[in-house]
Formats: structure tokens, C-alpha cells, sequence
């Protein structure tokens, strides 16, 4: 079930965040931002795994940290693999896929809560009204609840029903 929340997705008391990036992406804007100042590990490993898999995008990659924590990166943008390559623009076609590739995840490794932003709103360059009705079809009838947060209130613990 998605409960929309207002809230940072930071202090979230979902076992899994996920976000939208692009391969090789040098995670310096807006919640892939945070995400690496405060999971440094993530960022290299994610690195890593692009170097090794060249994934395209509309996949997803999950890094486990402290505390039992998930971060799943969800490939919504274009991306690039040359020095200094910028991640691109997302499209609904990625977010579709990585959000199904999300579904799947959630079920083989049992997740019991998921938070995720409005994804590829902001860097990815979607419009919300475009990106939500993916976010409803994917994950609106998972079992676990889908804190989908729709406004950003920095410090601020949403109220997540059911955590």
C-alpha cells in the first residue's frame, strides 16, 4: 500500500530507500547527494558494479549498509561511462522498468517497508503527473507499505503508519 508522507526520506524507518541515478553517476545533485555524503560506501560500490556490469538503464542496484539499511538505486536517467560524462534525462520507459525491477527485489529479499521521493522529478527532468501513475501501477498493490514522499521537510520524521 503507498502512503504518500511529507518529510526527509533520510530519517525514513523504511528498511529500504529508493532513488532515482543514472550509471556511473557522480551522485552530486538532490537526494543521491545525500545519499553519498552520508553512505560514502554506496557510492564506490556503486561505481564499482557499473565498471564490472555496464548496466543500462531501467535496472536496479541494492547496497546494504549499517543498521540493516537498503539502498536501492533504481537507473531511471540515461548515463554516461567517458570522464566527465553527465548523467542524462530520465524517461518513463526507465522508470517503469527500474521500478519493476524494484517490485521484484522488494519480494526476493523481503523488504517490509520501502520509501522512495518523487522520483526522476528533479535532476531526471519528469514531471510528477507523468511519473506517479508508474509509482501506482508498479508498487501500489505490494503488501508491505510504500512511503512515497511527496513533499521534502528537511529534518523532519514523517509520520509512516504502520512503523
Amino acid at each position: 500500500m503507498i502512503h504518500p508522507v511529507e518529510g526527509d526520506i533520510l530519517l525514513t524507518r523504511a528498511q529500504a530507500i529508493a532513488h532515482g541515478v543514472a550509471p556511473m553517476d557522480p551522485m552530486n545533485q538532490g537526494l543521491a547527494k545525500a545519499l553519498h555524503e552520508k553512505y560514502p560506501a554506496m557510492h564506490k560500490d556503486f561505481h564499482h558494479w557499473c565498471h564490472q556490469k555496464h548496466p543500462k538503464p531501467g535496472e536496479a542496484w541494492m547496497w546494504g549498509g549499517p543498521d540493516g539499511i537498503r539502498i536501492v538505486n533504481l537507473l531511471t536517467q540515461e548515463g554516461g561511462y567517458g570522464h566527465g560524462a553527465r548523467p542524462g534525462k530520465a524517461s518513463t520507459t526507465n522508470v517503469n522498468h527500474a521500478l519493476r525491477a524494484l517490485r521484484k527485489m522488494a519480494g526476493k529479499e523481503k523488504f517490509t517497508a520501502i520509501a522512495l521521493p518523487r522520483l526522476a522529478t528533479g535532476v531526471g527532468g519528469l514531471e510528477w503527473d507523468e511519473v506517479e501513475p508508474l509509482i501506482q501501477s508498479q508498487l501500489g498493490d505490494l503488501e508491505i507499505p510504500v512511503f512515497l514522499y511527496v513533499t521534502y521537510k528537511p529534518g523532519v520524521q514523517a509520520e509512516e503508519p504502520g512503523l
